[in-house]
Formats: C-alpha cells, structure tokens, sequence
C-alpha cells in the first residue's frame, strides 16, 4: 500500500456556498443557540466589527489576544452562563494517565490510519474536528468512533482570537452542529484552532456550554522529521502524569513522522507505567484541590 503524503483540503473557499457567519445561525446549545444576530442583539451584547488586537505570549507560546468582552460586557444584560470557564492545559493528577488528541481531522487517508494503530494498540484518544471536515468526509470514519472522544475544532479552522462574539459562536455552534449528526452526541470540549484565545472565545465557549482544552505536550514532528527515533523518545522521556498531549490525523507531510511512530510512542509510554484516557477521563481524575487554609 502506497503512503499518503498529504490529504485533500476542503477547507479553501467553497464556489456558490456563503461564508460561515451567514450560514447556519440556528445553533444547536442553550439560549444562544436558536437566534443568531438578532437574539444576540436583543439580549444587549454589543457585536463589534474588525477589531485591533494586541498580542502576549505565555512562555513564547500559545498566543492570547486581546479582545472584546473578557469578562462581561458593560451593557450585557444578561451575565455569561457560569460564573467561570476553565481553559485546561494539563491535569493535576497522582494517577499515571495520559489524553492522546489529535486535532484537524478528519481527513480520507490520515484519519483511517491513526484509528487503525489505536484500535491495534487497544488506545483511547480524542479527535478535536475541524466541522468542515466533518461534513466532507465524516463518513469515513463514523463507525470507528464509539471507543473515542469528539471534541470542537470550529467550523473551518479560522482563528477565534480574531473575532467578535457573534462570529465565534457561529464558528464553534455550526461545528457543534455537525459533530453532533456525525457523532450521535454533542461534544462538550473545544479546542481553538492555533491555541489562541480572546475574550470574545472565553464568552462564547461559556455561554455554548464547553470547556476550554488546550495542551501541555506536543509531537514537534517538525523537528524530527528525519529522526523518527527521536521522536519516538522525545514523547515517550517527556510525558507525566496528567499530560495532554497534542498530534495532528493531518497536515503537512512532515507530520507523517508522527503517525508512523505512533505505536512506538503509546509502546513506551505504557512500559513507563501511563494509561491512555481520553480528555473527560482524565479531568475526571483531576486530584481535588485542596481547601483554602483559613
């Protein structure tokens, strides 16, 4: 059998379709869900056009814009949905647990084959969709899908740090809607595309009911692009208890270094003593924190 080098992408503009902030405004989840532009409008949030944006960096990593409505909004009236959102990097944890994800899927030649080495390893993991993909090619994958965890990537992998409230819950809602026909269940995870977060995707992940995941580990394929090996080691020496650790079912051909070592990673890590969980299983583990000393 001949290696795929790359999958297709359904992603670019779609000819005669309209964009997605025009598309699909009846979202699926809590109050929001059922009335677009105009319920948003009514319930008193302020929709912004382009926005300037400033950047920070945590650790030169995962940018975090600044944005609209980080908390809530002044003439909101209406607060958010709860009263916190959590974005999650990693557990605390005493149990040697790992959550395997892998975002951007699905894709017809790298998503078959990533459920096929876990399904051969006996290995739950957790594939945030890119909801574009799903519609497109869904099918080649819907059955293979009982033993893992669906979480949201947005409708076509556009950067929530870059857009007002409205645009993103459409982004995410038009996602949640497809991942829940493909799936038969609603996904209650959400991953924004490139790590990057702004009030706007604070706000409207907590009013969509979902929880922020993001990552502490990271395959780096293209770092070990000709030294699988290395790969292999780099993931299987770094992981502790608690990680989650971040793969990509598609992408650039760089990154079939890391599916091809796939089994090798989850061999090592379970000599090391790690059991693989998905996402909702290992912040169910979550060590209690602990009582404020008074």
């Amino acid at each position: 059998m001949q290696t795929p080098t790359t999958d297709p992408d359904p992603l670019a503009p779609e000819p005669g379709r309209t964009s997605a902030a025009g598309r699909d405004r009846a979202l699926s989840r809590r109050r929001i869900l059922s009335g677009g532009a105009a319920a948003l409008a009514g319930a008193g949030v302020a929709l912004t056009g382009e926005f300037g944006y400033s950047e920070a960096t945590a650790g030169g990593k995962l940018p975090v814009y600044g944005g609209y409505a980080a908390t809530v909004h002044a003439d909101r009236r209406t607060p958010p949905k709860s009263s916190r959102v959590d974005v999650v990097w990693s557990v605390d944890t005493t149990r040697r647990l790992i959550a395997l994800t892998f975002d951007d899927g699905p894709a017809p030649n790298w998503t078959p084959r990533v459920l096929s080495i876990l399904a051969e390893t006996d290995t739950p993991a957790t594939f945030f969709m890119v909801g574009r993909r799903a519609r497109e090619y869904g099918r080649l994958v819907t059955h293979r899908l009982d033993r893992h965890e669906i979480g949201n990537h947005t409708w076509d992998h556009q950067d929530l740090a870059k857009m007002t409230y409205e645009q993103a819950c459409v982004a995410i809602g038009r996602a949640h809607n497809e991942l829940t026909r493909l799936c038969g269940r609603e996904p209650t995870l959400l991953r924004p595309p490139y790590g990057h977060l702004a009030g706007s995707t604070l706000l409207a992940a907590n009013d969509l009911g979902y929880q922020v995941v993001l990552w502490n580990r990271q395959m780096l394929e293209s770092r070990f692009t000709r030294n699988p090996d290395g790969l292999v080691d780099y993931v299987v020496d770094s992981c502790d208890p608690g990680t989650i650790l971040l793969a990509h079912d598609t992408g650039p051909v760089d990154r079939l270094v890391a599916i091809r070592g796939l089994a090798a990673m989850i061999s090592g890590l379970r000599r090391r003593g790690f059991e693989f969980v998905t996402v909702s299983e290992l912040l169910a583990a979550a060590t209690p924190a602990a009582a404020p000393a008074h």
